[in-house]
């Protein structure tokens, strides 16, 4: 079952690929099939934050503070250098429409928290730096991205936002499943039987992020059709951020003169993005600018699928 698991961690890249073809496929054959996928998807979302959070060893953050270095320049790429240089890659590309600068911001500006452990071992990076990162870096972003939208999004775009629908996403999506994943964790030392069910979530992310991309391509495909011209303002954004990101974190890396294996870490987590963590906040958006934020952010993942391929091979072979 080991060999199961470690095999569907391992390739699952390619998992994500065919969901999201499949979703498409589904999508397009028959509109039943679109209403169907797009009535699981926030139970799938649900789920997939909760086994996402359960696998964040957040009791262990201490482990993560022995080498100050390390997570100094994880930090300082990821909430510093990172946001200016999205900041400016905006401005440089002239994007003033609201949702698309909204799910560029969501997307972009929060560090990755689940698949980047995968590629970052595949990339031979630090394993154990970028494990017991973790938690801080989802803490951290979830306390700077509202600093973000304030400084980078003007009183225009804030005064369009409905408060309500977004916080109640943070609630259902965020808030609550990690406070369940939390009270997992914390029983887990003092039942073998809750302990079982902790294992038992391992299997679940891979699984269920397969789900949310299908659900939600194959349900959302024929709108993302009619906005194409929104994939194709997004794209080269995307391709300047999977280039010059990667270099980012080597550099901040270089300056606070840690290990090879840890610049490759810093590279990995400063270039992959949460877009799967910040898609439920995109959900609680006004109606009329949902799917637009959503295709911004679906098709960072799309680009980033593939940029990570390149990634496992080109990291290892450049910082060495």
């Amino acid at each position: 079952m080991q060999y199961i698991k470690s095999m569907i961690e391992k390739y699952q890249i390619y998992i994500y690929f065919i969901a999201l073809l499949s979703g498409v496929l589904v999508g397009l054959i028959s509109n039943i099939f679109a209403n169907i996928l797009e009535s699981i998807i926030s139970a799938s979302l649900f789920l997939l934050m909760f086994s996402m959070f359960s696998q964040i060893p957040f009791f262990n953050i201490k482990h993560s503070l022995l080498n100050i270095k390390s997570i100094l320049a994880l930090l300082i790429s990821n909430f510093i250098v990172i946001p200016l240089f999205v900041y400016g890659l905006i401005q440089l590309f002239d994007i003033s429409d609201a949702p698309i600068l909204i799910g560029l911001y969501l997307v972009l500006l929060t560090p990755c928290i689940d698949y980047v452990l995968v590629f970052n071992a595949l990339g031979k990076g630090n394993e154990r730096l970028m494990l017991f990162a973790t938690p801080l870096l989802f803490i951290c972003q979830i306390l700077l991205l509202p600093l973000y939208f304030t400084l980078f999004l003007n009183t225009d775009i804030f005064s369009q936002i409905d408060i309500l629908p977004f916080f109640k996403s943070f609630l259902m999506f965020i808030i609550f499943p990690l406070l369940l994943a939390l009270l997992l964790q914390y029983s887990s030392n003092k039942s073998k039987n809750i302990n079982q069910i902790l294992k038992f979530t391992s299997w679940l992310p891979e699984i269920f992020m397969a789900l949310v991309l299908f659900s939600i391509v194959g349900s959302q495909i024929n709108k993302i059709i009619h906005n194409l011209n929104i994939v194709i303002t997004v794209i080269p954004i995307y391709i300047c951020f999977l280039i010059i990101a990667p270099l980012i974190g080597t550099l901040c890396g270089k300056l606070f003169k840690v290990t090879q294996e840890t610049k490759r870490t810093i590279a990995f987590s400063s270039s992959t993005r949460n877009a799967l963590v910040v898609l439920p906040l995109a959900l609680g958006l006004p109606n009329h600018w949902v799917t637009i934020t959503t295709t911004v952010i679906i098709t960072q993942t799309l680009c980033e699928l593939l940029g990570e391929l390149i990634y496992i091979k080109m990291i290892p072979k450049y910082i060495k």
